[in-house]
């Protein structure tokens, strides 16, 4: 049995070599991410319904997390934040839907899960230096104590690194057990699996939104 999640077209832009079925599906995920945020946020009513009220559930529930993690100044990150949950969840769930190998997660790419990371990594240097000074960014790495320092700054190169290859190795599984299952129960796959995996989706992506913000919160409350 050859599996095909994991299995990427390669072609070469540029002089570079690109997985142009990531780069298409990232460019799909986007259109939708785009498309659904019109849908609910177009004729907004003070008593919601359909998809307006599912887009508002989730972004409360999110919006109280990033408050709680960030402090007041949680405003600064919203959009960032919100952008990155929603992008996640919909890449996250392309590979995991019933389809013959066609669709799959622009996040079972490593290439992708390191570029979020990264932009999460950027995005906390940035704020750090914005909201308490170029002094105390520097001042950071060397708390409690001097000798901290290495541990720190390993630290900065941790933090992409795990965030990175947890939704990677976790998608990357997921679309595996599910292609396995194809083959093995060809005439449907288990509902409550298919389910499960779906779920598997929406966590992963609250995950990733969270830590992130968990790495942002000493950007707006300091080392402490």
């Amino acid at each position: 049995m050859e599996l095909h999640a994991g299995h990427h077209t390669v072609v070469q832009l540029l002089g570079l070599n690109v997985n142009i079925d990531t780069l298409m599906m990232t460019w799909i995920v986007a259109a939708i991410v785009i498309v659904v945020t019109l849908l609910a946020t177009r004729g907004r009513a003070l008593v919601p319904s359909g998809m307006q009220n599912g887009m508002e559930m989730i972004v409360e529930a999110l919006l109280e997390q990033f408050k709680e993690n960030l402090g007041p100044k949680y405003g600064q990150v919203t959009s960032v934040l919100l952008t990155m949950f929603l992008f996640i969840f919909f890449a996250n769930e392309f590979g995991l839907l019933p389809n013959p190998g066609v669709l799959s997660s622009p996040t079972n790419d490593l290439n992708t899960t390191v570029a979020l990371a990264l932009v999460a990594s950027f995005l906390t240097h940035a704020l750090y230096i914005r909201n308490q000074g170029a002094g105390k960014y520097f001042k950071h790495f060397f708390q409690p104590f001097v000798l901290f320092f290495p541990i720190n700054l390993m630290e900065e190169f941790t933090k992409p690194l795990t965030l990175s290859f947890r939704l990677f190795g976790n998608i990357l599984a997921g679309e595996i057990l599910m292609e396995v299952l194809y083959e093995l129960v060809p005439v449907g796959v288990p509902l409550i699996w298919l389910v499960f995996s779906l779920v598997i989706g929406l966590i992963q992506a609250f995950i990733f939104t969270i830590l992130t913000t968990s790495y942002l919160a000493p950007s707006f409350h300091g080392s402490h």
